[in-house]
């Protein structure tokens, strides 16, 4: 089983490559600079070079790979038309399934960061290819950013009400998205990915429960907190986007109701404790 992976250099497609390597397929590394992963080609990892603005070059990585995971693109604005060359060229290579990493609740969710998703999703409606939907909901490690400020402040900010967020790790995804390209049966399948729901009062108390500090949840107003995030050095455009999925996390967007991600790793996902404390220490 070959399975190509791109944007292999990032933290969740190496994550992949990692989990692809335990499950006996053989990974091949789609990278758009081959330096980034030079340490996997020294463990025996083809890699190929592409971006998705290349469709010659994604044509060139595809050549004789199973199956594709297509780990949605960084470039806001931009990615529905890279998507669209990734899924165009897995058609022309005649990959027997082609996997994408999208967003929960993709039919109605209105989040800012969804709408990229829910057009790439559009195009592998009509695909030409067996596609699988991985629909990741919250990263813990979204939250790591803000992990040191909350417990030297004993503050942990967010805009997200009494919401839940069903996060999970990104390891616990990749390896789920791993068990997906190296077993059969999921063509036209959407897994709704996510853990045990959290509020942010919760994640304070996981925060505190890493640390050993006292840590509250502080919530504020929309955009108080996108204008905070700012003052932190953070673009505003993300800022707005961040403070957008605070609000739709209190609305309950991410708050799946699935047990998918459980049942594909065979286990219980990583709480967000585990995480937080393996990143203090």
């Amino acid at each position: 089983m070959t399975v190509a992976v791109t944007g292999a250099s990032g933290q969740l497609g190496r994550l992949t490559v990692e989990a692809l390597l335990r499950e006996g397929a053989t990974p091949v590394a789609v990278v758009r600079d081959a330096s980034k992963v030079a340490d996997l080609a020294e463990r025996g990892v083809e890699v190929r070079e592409a971006s998705y603005d290349d469709p010659a070059a994604l044509d060139r990585a595809f050549a004789g790979v199973d199956r594709v995971l297509l780990v949605s693109g960084n470039e806001f604005g931009s990615r529905v038309t890279q998507h669209t060359n990734v899924i165009r060229a897995a058609e022309r290579a005649g990959v027997e399934l082609l996997a994408y990493t999208s967003i929960p609740n993709t039919e109605r969710n209105e989040l800012i960061l969804a709408q990229e998703h829910r057009g790439t999703e559009a195009v592998l409606d009509e695909a030409s290819v067996p596609v699988v939907r991985l629909r990741n909901d919250w990263y813990w490690e979204n939250y790591l950013n803000a992990l040191g400020s909350a417990v030297e402040s004993g503050v942990f900010y967010g805009a997200a009400g009494e919401g839940r967020v069903a996060g999970a790790s990104r390891a616990d995804y990749a390896e789920a998205a791993a068990k997906v390209l190296t077993t059969d049966g999921h063509g036209g399948r959407s897994y709704e990915l996510g853990g045990a729901g959290l509020t942010y009062a919760e994640l304070a108390q996981a925060i505190s429960e890493a640390s050993g500090k006292p840590v509250r949840y502080q919530d504020l107003p929309q955009a108080d907190y996108a204008a905070a995030l700012v003052r932190n050095g953070v673009p505003a455009g993300y800022a707005a986007a961040l403070a957008d999925a605070d609000a739709g996390i209190a609305q309950g967007i991410l708050d799946i109701d699935s047990a998918d991600l459980e049942k594909l790793l065979g286990r219980e996902a990583r709480s967000a404790v585990e995480v937080f404390r393996a990143a203090l220490s």
